[in-house]
């Protein structure tokens, strides 16, 4: 009788299991069986593994063959267990020492001829690894640079099966020719998931052409303008409403341009949730700057928040975790959709329980909703031939719902842009460099005042701890106060209205925010002109 075991990773969401692999043989018909609650695709690797291990030039063991996954209670899904049982069943057959793979991790698919594929989902397997105590894991060669992000850990990248069992039998390693120059790499197609990309919103970085857009484009808009400096600044989500060609869209889509580059650990996670997503670009397996997601206004509810057959996978509001959400005609989407986003703007994560399990989804996200004021998009426009009957005007705004709108830090009404603005007399507008500059410096101000917190931006501060802790200046809030009194703000209207205080603080370098940085604050959430400056850049 023998016995071998190696690991792998089974992943639920974007967090991962440590799954020991045991390979059992003994005296008997010869058979295949595969228990520990394994999914289609898992069950199907038994033919995968068999026809691999021949092609690779190994002998398979003409007995009664048992593999388990263990732990059984944890379901298991996904092609990627299948180099860790070809060593189980070539170690408890001796044709590897069984000491050389107990304690190594092993993630990848393997071809009918032996070659190793790509999965989806390496960086927060290697991860999991690595929080497990492991130290030594084997992925495919086209998955080592996103497996070598994580620290600590050795990696060994394979492109076959025939090479993996050379190594850990201390052999000459065999060369594997890699494709034909020119020819498209087909390994890669495990990486990214059909239907993904382009597809789910997710923007690239440039228009194809090496351009990057910049808000030097934007004609106009100053008040706009200056509130996606402020939400940027301090990670507060907007609304913007105005009729159609204002430049709404031009605007969000700028926004990323002007975020801060992602932290190491923000890095590590947007890539692990695009990686499990299938979108991760292939050759580039950390993601530095802020992911920005458009979802089309007919997106459903689990393609917006997480869901799908069996486990749920990320939908747009995790895609866009640590980037911008960006919702069109968002009162287009459906109630059901726009509801569901009230959690995780307040909670940052998501939770979607589903038959097979419970996931917790990472969503901290800058959401950026842009509305017409009526069906036709001429409400606000004089003379210019709104037609909508008010029931009409009502019914397409309130589908932007109270509680919705209350998380809401930022809402600004885009003019129409006049024509000195769009034929460039009336001067053009500052770069996304000279605004991300500023944005980088409140950040850091932030930053220094919320060390040793679990908070990092001005938007996560509790209400309480800007009540009691970090208090405004003397006398500041009286306005604030009178809008409270008088119902136009709720009370986390008005833990909303001190967050972007603080945030207008620090982008004019001041210690605490005054009467001036709370008029701002309200005039930007609820509309009404306070008398203070809005053009952006204005102290």
């Amino acid at each position: 009788m023998g016995f071998a075991r190696a690991c792998s990773v089974a992943l639920v969401g974007v967090e991962g299991v440590v799954v020991e692999v045991q390979a059992d043989l003994e005296p008997g018909v010869a058979a295949f069986t595969l228990v520990g609650l394994p999914d289609k695709s898992l069950v199907e690797s038994r033919d995968r593994v068999r026809a691999a291990v021949v092609n690779s030039g190994a002998e398979w063991p003409q007995k009664k063959l048992t593999v388990g996954l263990s732990p059984a209670s944890v379901p298991k899904s996904g092609s990627g267990f299948d180099i860790a049982v070809a060593c189980a069943v070539l170690g408890a057959a001796e044709r590897i020492d069984p000491a050389a793979i107990a304690d190594v991790v092993m993630i990848g698919e393997l071809g009918l001829d032996g070659r190793v594929r790509p999965v989806r989902g390496v960086l927060p397997a290697v991860l999991a690894a690595a929080e497990a105590g492991y130290r030594q894991v084997v992925v495919p060669e086209q998955t080592a640079g996103e497996a070598a992000l994580v620290p600590g850990i050795s990696v060994l990248g394979v492109r076959s099966l025939r090479q993996l069992i050379a190594v850990l039998g201390d052999e000459p390693v065999p060369e594997e020719p890699a494709g034909g120059p020119g020819r498209p790499d087909t390994m890669l197609a495990g990486l990214m998931v059909p239907g993904a990309g382009l597809g789910t919103g997710l923007a690239p970085p440039s228009d194809g052409t090496g351009h990057l857009p910049d808000l030097a484009e934007v004609a106009g808009q100053g008040r706009a303008r200056k509130a996606m400096e402020v939400a940027a600044a301090g990670g507060h989500h907007l609304l913007l409403t105005g009729p159609p060609g204002a430049g709404k869209t031009m605007l969000a889509e700028r926004l990323t341009a002007i975020l801060p580059p992602l932290t190491r650990q923000e890095s590590l996670e947007v890539t692990a949730v695009h990686s499990v997503a299938g979108i991760l670009p292939p050759g580039e397996p950390l993601i530095s700057g802020a992911p920005y997601c458009a979802p089309h206004h007919s997106a459903t509810m689990q393609s917006l928040v997480g869901g799908g057959n069996g486990l749920p996978r990320p939908g747009a509001v995790s895609l866009a975790h640590r980037g911008v959400l960006f919702l069109d005609e968002a009162p287009e989407f459906s109630v059901r959709a726009l509801d569901a986003l009230r959690q995780p703007l307040e909670s940052g994560h998501v939770v979607v329980a589903r038959a097979a399990g419970v996931v917790r989804l990472p969503a901290r996200f800058l959401m950026v909703l842009a509305a017409n004021p009526c069906p036709c998009g001429r409400h606000t426009l004089a003379g210019a031939g709104c037609e909508c009957p008010p029931s009409a005007v009502r019914r397409y705004q309130a589908r932007l719902s109270g509680p919705l709108l209350d998380r809401v830090d930022l809402r600004v009404e885009v003019e129409p842009v006049g024509r000195a603005d769009l034929m460039g007399s009336g001067g053009r507008g500052e770069s996304s460099a000279e605004v991300a500059a500023r944005v980088r410096e409140a950040r850091e101000r932030a930053g220094e005042r919320l060390a040793g917190t679990p908070w990092t931006t001005n938007s996560e501060v509790p209400g309480h701890e800007l009540r009691t802790r970090l208090v405004a200046a003397p006398g500041a809030l009286m306005a604030a106060e009178r809008d409270l009194e008088r119902g136009l703000l709720t009370a986390r209207g008005l833990d909303r209205v001190l967050r972007v205080a603080w945030t207008v603080a620090d982008l004019r370098a001041a210690d605490r925010p005054d009467a001036s940085d709370i008029a701002v604050a309200l005039e930007l959430r609820t509309g009404i002109q306070r008398g203070v400056p809005m053009a952006a850049g204005a102290p």
